[in-house]
């Protein structure tokens, strides 16, 4: 583990161009995704509370997308929505059966690190707790990109994880809880298998890390 505060590549967080944009979602499209542009986060809200079932599970991944748009706040908050984590919550200190609950949810809400011009996505975490429900547990995925992750090429998009994404987690986890962060295991989405099943909505604005 990183015990001095890793430097961050600032030169990822400029947000990609229109055309950028739309040779990411082409690609995606040709892999299997559903994909929305949109110019605003307030949209991508609004759009994620369209696409969202109010009869069926729904897990928040750990993200800062969902943080800072509102969106994790507009399920786990709201009675409009079946919250896993809220059931997970009544679970107390049952961890094995809270990790069962986010791996196999009806739907995962989250985001990713980095989306490549190939149309492939990554997605880092620490502990893994929710690649599992993106990869294939959950029956839904509905992921939220800012234009600032979109990159030329999944050389480019590691590199994004290591250099961006982990050196931001490393300081709000720090902050949050004292303890820096790490990267324990990455997942490259190629292309998915299942018709409908993976939407990705993506932000001309930059959110998240």
């Amino acid at each position: 583990m990183t015990i001095d505060a890793p430097d961050i590549d600032m030169s990822f967080a400029e947000p990609a161009d229109a055309d950028q944009l739309e040779r990411a979602a082409k690609a995606l499209r040709g892999n299997g995704f559903t994909v929305d542009i949109v110019d605003t986060v307030a949209e991508a809200r609004a759009r994620v509370r369209d696409l969202l079932p109010r009869d069926q599970g729904i897990f928040t991944a750990n993200s800062q997308t969902l943080q800072l748009s509102g969106i994790a706040a507009d399920i786990e908050e709201s009675a409009d929505f079946e919250s896993v984590r809220r059931r997970a919550a009544r679970l107390g200190d049952d961890f094995a059966a809270q990790l069962k609950l986010g791996a196999a949810p009806d739907v995962v809400v989250g985001s990713v690190h980095a989306i490549t011009e190939q149309g492939q996505m990554v997605a880092a975490s620490a502990t893994g707790s929710q690649l599992a429900s993106y990869a294939a547990g959950a029956l839904r995925a509905i992921w939220i990109v800012g234009a600032q992750k979109v990159v030329p090429d999944l050389d480019t998009a590691l590199r994004r994880v290591r250099s961006y994404s982990l050196p931001l987690e490393w300081r709000r986890s720090r902050q949050a809880t004292g303890q820096p962060s790490f990267i324990g295991k990455i997942l490259i989405f190629e292309r998915e298998a299942l018709p409908d099943r993976a939407t990705v909505i993506l932000v001309r604005e930059a959110i998240g890390f």
